[in-house]
């Protein structure tokens, strides 16, 4: 035989006690509820990266939302490019034009302030020193065309290398900058002078740092060359 289980029946409960529950339960629902009707808070605005516009909700109208351009930005978040029409565009392109003729004559200023210049190269190395001179002239318009002096730079830090498998110093180079600044000087303006006197002294800066690494073949101190001669 089976035996048949019954639901048990609900509980009565009486008036007394329904009334008494009633405001606890009102009190529960109360914070729901008003949880409900309130309206959401509004998002925060989105900063936009520089120069971008971000859009955010306010009233229901979206605005815009720029953020500041940054006054410096570091090599490895990425330079802004140059603008290669924010400088001296017509005095770079009379240096393009007269580069050869520069070129020459910054050579002859290099040898005349430093007469072994000419004893240590024979003609091959001298015209390869013109081309140089002429690639310096070409790097000089490039920065004045920007009115930056990275160009330049750039160049004189990665040459370095290039230089000393051909037995050529960094130093022959300042003095071939020095050469350029003394002919092309007499023909610019004062503010288009002062630009290249920046441009360079930043290049010399570059060149003489290096030059005093060691496997330069520049002329050495005759003292320390002998007592350093079992190193």
């Amino acid at each position: 035989m089976t035996e048949s289980i019954e639901s048990p029946k609900p509980k009565r409960v009486s008036k007394e006690a329904a009334k008494s529950a009633a405001p606890v339960a009102a009190a529960i629902a109360a914070p729901k509820a008003a949880a409900i009707a309130a309206p959401k808070a509004a998002a925060p605005a989105k900063v936009a990266p520089p120069g971008k516009p971000a859009r955010s909700r306010k009233a229901g109208k979206q605005v815009a939302v720029v953020a500041p351009e940054p006054t410096h930005r570091h090599p490895n978040l990425g330079l802004a490019p140059l603008d290669m029409e924010a400088g001296f565009t017509a005095e770079a392109n009379v240096l393009r034009r007269d580069k050869a003729a520069i070129a020459a004559a910054a050579l002859v200023a290099a040898v005349a302030a430093d007469p072994d210049l000419q004893l240590r190269f024979d003609d091959a190395g001298l015209r390869q020193l013109l081309h140089d001179a002429e690639v310096l002239i070409d790097r000089l318009a490039m920065c004045l065309d920007a009115d930056d002096a990275r160009p330049m730079a750039e160049y004189a830090e990665w040459i370095g290398p290039i230089l000393r498998r051909r037995g050529v110093s960094l130093w022959d180079l300042v003095e071939i900058c020095n050469g350029i600044r003394e002919i092309v000087a007499p023909t610019l303006g004062q503010e288009a002078c002062k630009a290249m006197n920046g441009i360079l002294d930043a290049a010399i800066d570059v060149l003489r740092k290096n030059g005093r690494l060691g496997g330069d073949p520049h002329k050495r101190n005759a003292l320390l060359k002998w007592f350093y001669r079992g190193v």
